[in-house]
């Protein structure tokens, strides 16, 4: 196999359990350290890494602690009984003093600079706003979050939040009813960013709430794809290879991702889905057909990137730097 990647092509390391702990119902955190010790690399909140498990299992989680700590990793992860055995791996099988294969870290969710925000979370979508608050305080912007949950038990953190008093809402669905999203972003004031994490019933009613305004000022992170509708068609197209000297045709009902990788270009991949930014690609001629669910609007009028697990043409090529 020739080994290449995009953008988001990041090295694999050991990292090794070192504390690992029940912080709400179906919640456990774990914190991951270099097995010598050393410094981990670098990252900024809304980063997540990969964690490869058992079996080839490869699940992505948001980091959580406090980014200037390198010397550990900290996130949250949540038991899915409908998933497919990442979390429940994590859950009953995972151990301290366990080595885990580490990918990352990676940012699509990034702070961006403003002089306030809003932060919504839906269960453990929590983990990627935890340290994005330390970092709104630090900036001594303004800022409010709206986190709720099934019940008050299931809601991690909220011992970490209680430091910021009023500023923080906290919304258990069994004793509040559902978020009143539209209540909370109707005072959103000029030049503040709306910052989302949690599942995708919320965060379409969040989209919603923002209305017109939601592509300028709506950050949102997802757990599985968005629904979208595909105007592109699904016809056969070419893929060049710039840097492989191939050229690889993609039919229907086949992904460039997989086209590529028949071809003996290894690329790294994870979620299969367009969720996470592993596979992201650069788009060297021709325009993507985006179906992922990380790219903004303007990212995608750019048409530079793409996810190759789930996009494809628009046209009849393109050129991608692999």
């Amino acid at each position: 196999m020739i080994a290449m990647g995009g953008p988001a092509a990041e090295k694999e390391f050991v990292s090794v359990v070192r504390d690992k702990t029940v912080v709400a119902d179906g919640v456990v955190t774990l914190e991951l350290g270099r097995p010598d010790g050393s410094p981990l690399p670098p990252w900024r909140p809304g980063a997540h890494v990969d964690l490869i498990l058992d079996r080839g299992l490869v699940r992505q989680y948001s980091l959580c602690g406090d980014p200037a700590d390198l010397s550990a990793y900290r996130v949250g992860v949540l038991r899915e009984p409908a998933g497919r055995g990442g979390s429940a791996y994590v859950h009953d099988t995972l151990a301290v003093g366990d080595r885990v294969l580490t990918r990352g870290p990676r940012n699509h969710f990034a702070l961006d600079d403003a002089p306030s925000y809003l932060f919504v979370a839906g269960g453990i979508g929590i983990t990627p706003l935890l340290p994005m608050i330390v970092e709104a305080d630090t900036r001594n912007s303004r800022w409010s979050l709206l986190y709720g949950g099934r019940t008050r038990r299931s809601m991690a953190f909220l011992d970490v939040l209680e430091r910021y008093g009023d500023r923080v809402l906290v919304h258990p669905q069994d004793t509040s009813g559902l978020l009143d999203l539209r209540g909370f972003v109707a005072g959103c004031t000029n030049g503040t960013l709306v910052y989302g994490c949690g599942p995708e019933p919320m965060l379409a009613a969040l989209e919603d709430a923002c209305g017109v305004r939601a592509r300028e000022i709506l950050r949102v992170e997802r757990f599985s794809p968005k629904e979208e509708v595909h105007t592109g068609g699904d016809g056969a197209f070419d893929v060049v290879l710039a840097r492989s000297g191939l050229t690889v045709k993609v039919g229907p009902g086949q992904t460039v991702l997989e086209r590529v990788e028949a071809a003996g270009v290894n690329v790294l991949s994870s979620c299969q889905e367009g969720t996470c930014g592993t596979c992201e690609t650069d788009v060297l001629e021709g325009t993507p057909d985006h179906r992922d669910s990380l790219l903004t609007e303007d990212e995608r009028a750019e048409g530079t990137t793409m996810m190759i697990c789930v996009s494809r043409c628009l046209g009849e090529r393109l050129v991608l730097d692999l």
